[in-house]
This record gives C-alpha cells, sequence and structure tokens, in this order.
C-alpha cells in the first residue's frame, strides 16, 4: 500500500469526490485508510453508567485505498505514487513532480543540509579578556575599599 498515515489525500470516486483530508489510520491487511472527514458514519452509544447520557457519534468510516490519491506537497497536485532510490534508501515520489512525499525523509534530509552547513562555516571567534584589564579592576576595588576605612 503507497498510502501512510498523516498523507494528505483527495478521494476520487463515491459519495465524497473530490474531498480532501488526513489519513487517520490504514489497513493494509483489509486495503482500506480512515480518511479525515470522509465516509461518515453515526454511532449510537448507549449510557453504560448512571451519570452517562445516551448519545449519537460521529465516526470516519474506512475507504477503500484505490478511492484515494495522495496529494503532493510540492505541486499541490493528486499524483500516483513513484518510487526512487535516493542516497541508498527507497522513498516515495510525486510521479508529475518528482518531489519526495516522505516527510520523515525530508525532514532527515533537511537536518543532515542544516549540519553540513555548520560544517563549512568557519568556527565564531570569541574575544578573549587579557590579564591586563583584570589587574586595574582589582587596583580600583583596593583603592575604594581604602577611601571608606580611611587608610591610605
Amino acid at each position: 500500500m503507497k498510502v501512510k498515515v498523516n498523507d494528505t489525500v483527495l478521494v476520487i470516486t463515491g459519495k465524497y469526490k473530490g474531498k480532501q483530508g488526513k489519513v487517520l489510520a490504514t489497513s493494509p491487511k483489509n486495503g482500506t485508510v480512515t480518511v479525515e472527514g470522509v465516509n461518515i458514519q453515526h454511532k449510537h452509544e448507549k449510557a453504560r453508567k448512571a451519570n452517562e447520557t445516551s448519545k449519537i457519534v460521529t465516526v470516519e468510516g474506512p475507504v477503500d485505498v484505490s478511492n484515494v490519491e495522495v496529494v503532493c506537497d510540492k505541486c499541490g497536485k493528486a499524483t500516483r505514487v513513484g518510487h526512487a532510490v535516493i542516497d541508498g534508501k527507497k522513498v516515495r515520489v510525486c510521479k508529475k513532480c518528482g518531489a519526495v512525499l516522505d516527510k520523515a525523509y525530508v525532514k532527515k534530509s533537511k537536518a543532515a543540509a542544516a549540519e553540513e552547513a555548520k560544517a563549512e562555516a568557519p568556527k565564531k571567534r570569541t574575544r578573549k579578556r587579557s590579564a591586563k584589564a583584570a589587574e586595574p579592576a582589582a587596583e580600583a576595588s583596593v583603592e575604594s575599599t581604602s577611601a571608606v576605612t580611611g587608610e591610605e
């Protein structure tokens, strides 16, 4: 299954055709995905305790994975998912624009690029205080104490 949790998908067939939502859960064994705001079902819940009330709860039901397409973050279009090997890692790729769809991989690659930039940048120089600057400050404190006590 080429759809993962937290992907943005577009429903391409059925009652909710054209609706976009985030994938909340996947079930590869059944070939279904649960999409936020799609296939809303009403479930009646009975009160189980004396202080509870019965209610009708709305729940998202599963949709067949063949009825959804992944929406690319970069180009914003619904696309089929392709695969490519980048840096020895197999990742999901948009077939229309070629952008990487795996968000975890994108974060890792950005972090690696930032580390490389830090390594290439020259080290920040810090100014060390000289010993001469510390000596006059010590003399000034001795003079101020002698002025207060009246000693010379």
